[in-house]
């Protein structure tokens, strides 16, 4: 049992000056110290170091205040940092007279709640308030809980692989036990559950849930499944780049949005391990984080955000757009955008299906790079999410073989991924080269390459092979209702317009908006527009174009 310590809520100090660090926490200890436990850093690293813990631990972070003027990491860096360990906590940057014009900067760079001018004496009309106002908000915030769910399966089961991506795509900490090992075996035993019934969850709250749905476990864990309401101005299916940019905006300008997501926010671009090339992002960040940003983002908006919800039908109904989810239910709005991206292609070759989820992944599989250390490894791919696994998975794997049909990387990876693979020693490139089979017992084992300029086939060993092969859009829900090319590509704007004429069932006296599909009132942004640019940035960008057509159709 924790002692009441460590539960309480943490207010966090980082100052490389000794005397002011011990006065900031002798002040926060004489006001807070009876329900905050007051933490001193002394540089960012070891503050950073500090949160890790504390995140570790499942422990909530209150404050964070933090020196402006500190050597190797300043107090923005720290906190810009800090926000990805703890997004909730609150932000206050301690700066002196000549530095107040960075302190107004970061408010929106790092989203500051406030900056303190040095000394802050007395504390009483300086410090004390503007910490009481924090907290108070801080206390009243819709917060997530870091809590610890446990997960129980085995090494090769598909179900327990899925469950696992289910979790890390949402953000949401677990830890992970084999069913056959000592501590999986006796949480099994206390959850009186069969090991071969296997996933079993176990959720902070002490709920056993055997074998559970997607969304049975959004329940159990906190994610939102149901709408709030059942009438909306936009609704948003899909929460990629596109589909979060949408309700960035559709929210911020005043409309009542809701996103309606398969699976995860974040889409493709959720499952890269590092995206370099995105606008004011020099040193890079992950996909995860992107799209854990771009959806607080959304929600601090008020835009409603809503999982493990599969869109299977879209229906004009009057001024009404309504779409039907595969569990029966339905929600309607006067303005709908299609966002819904793209999925990875199906790989052909003999043995793939039988050991997809079994060492066999399509996508980055993020939550599987723990079992590639010190392993061979083999990613079918040649654009930039297949070049973005290659490097990250260069750090842990003993080599790592990227197969490329094609006769060069050029063809469709970005150069600035191409150099850095170049300087990667353990990352060999297979150019005409395709996967013709894949073989195991109870889970992958081995695979056969074949080089198509020569065709001779090799067999090598591995347990682990990543399949970015391209992508399929997957639209057959709007099938009678929205037009779309012979790929399935959703059809919008100027595309419509065959030699001037507009599309069949179009009534209104005007054509349709550039990001408009065939149905007056339905947009569409990012992959899934046919000839999309399939970048991030061009996604974003086609959100908040589509939420600016939808304000110009409803008016």
């Amino acid at each position: 049992m924790s002692s009441p310590a460590i539960s309480k809520p943490v207010i966090l100090s980082v100052d490389d000056d000794p005397g002011v660090s011990r006065a900031v926490v002798r002040d926060l200890r004489r006001r807070y110290g009876a329900d905050y436990r007051i933490v001193r850093a002394e540089s960012g690293p070891q503050a950073l170091d500090a949160l890790r813990e504390l995140e570790l631990r499942g422990q909530a972070v209150a404050v964070l205040i933090a020196d402006y003027r500190m050597p190797g990491m300043d107090g923005i860096e720290f906190l810009e940092q800090a926000m990805d360990l703890h997004p909730y906590a609150r932000r206050v940057l301690l700066t002196a007279y000549a530095d107040t014009s960075a302190a107004i900067e970061a408010i929106n760079v790092i989203d500051l709640d406030h900056y303190l001018l040095k000394p802050w004496d007395p504390p009483e009309e300086k410090l004390y308030p503007v910490l009481d106002s924090l907290l108070e908000a801080w206390r009243a915030s819709d917060q997530r809980p870091i809590t610890e769910t446990k997960v129980v399966g085995n090494r090769w089961s598909p179900r327990s692989s899925s469950l696992r991506e289910f979790l890390a795509r949402n953000q949401l900490p677990y830890r992970w036990f084999l069913a056959d090992e000592p501590k999986g075996a006796r949480l099994l035993e206390a959850a009186s559950a069969d090991p071969q019934r296997c996933p079993v969850v176990i959720t902070s709250a002490g709920s056993v849930l055997i074998q559970p749905s997607d969304s049975e476990l959004a329940e159990h864990v906190g994610l939102a499944v149901n709408a709030e309401g059942e009438f909306y101005d936009l609704i948003v299916v899909g929460g990629g780049p596109a589909g979060l940019g949408a309700a960035v905006y559709g929210a911020s300008e005043g409309l009542r949005t809701v996103l309606v997501e398969r699976t995860a926010t974040g889409g493709q671009a959720g499952q890269s391990s590092r995206i370099e090339n995105y606008l004011g992002f020099p040193d890079g960040l992950s996909g995860a984080q992107l799209a854990d940003r771009a959806r607080r983002q959304a929600s601090k908006f008020g835009a409603e955000v809503i999982t493990t919800r599969e869109v299977i039908g879209l229906e004009v109904n009057g001024s009404a757009r309504t779409v039907r989810f595969a569990d029966g239910g339905r929600l309607c709005a006067h303005t709908v955008i299609i966002s819904t991206g793209v999925d990875y292609r199906h790989h052909p070759a003999p043995g793939v299906d039988e050991f997809t989820g079994r060492g066999v992944y399509y996508g980055s599989a993020m939550t599987e790079a723990a079992g590639c250390a010190e392993h061979d490894v083999y990613i079918v791919g040649g654009a930039n999410s297949a070049g973005q696994s290659a490097v990250f998975l260069s750090r842990s794997a003993r080599t790592v073989h990227l197969v490329v049909r094609g006769d060069a990387l050029a063809n469709s990876m970005s150069h600035y991924l191409i150099q850095q693979i170049e300087q990667i020693p353990n990352i060999v490139v297979h150019t005409n080269t395709e996967v013709s089979s894949a073989d195991g017992d109870d889970h992958l084992e081995r695979i056969i390459l074949r080089d198509n300029s020569s065709g001779e086939e090799e067999k090598v060993d591995t347990e682990r092979l990543f399949l970015f092969i391209g992508a399929a859009p997957q639209t057959d829900w709007l099938d009678g209702v929205v037009l779309r090319d012979d790929a399935g590509y959703v059809l919008a704007g100027p595309d419509l317009l065959v030699d001037g004429a507009r599309p069949p069932g179009w009534e209104l006296p005007r054509p349709p908006h550039h990001l408009e599909t065939s149905v007056p009132g339905v947009f569409v942004a990012g992959d899934v527009h046919a000839d999309s640019a399939k970048r991030v940035a061009s996604a974003v960008g086609e959100g908040a174009m589509a939420v600016m057509l939808v304000h110009r159709y409803l008016a």
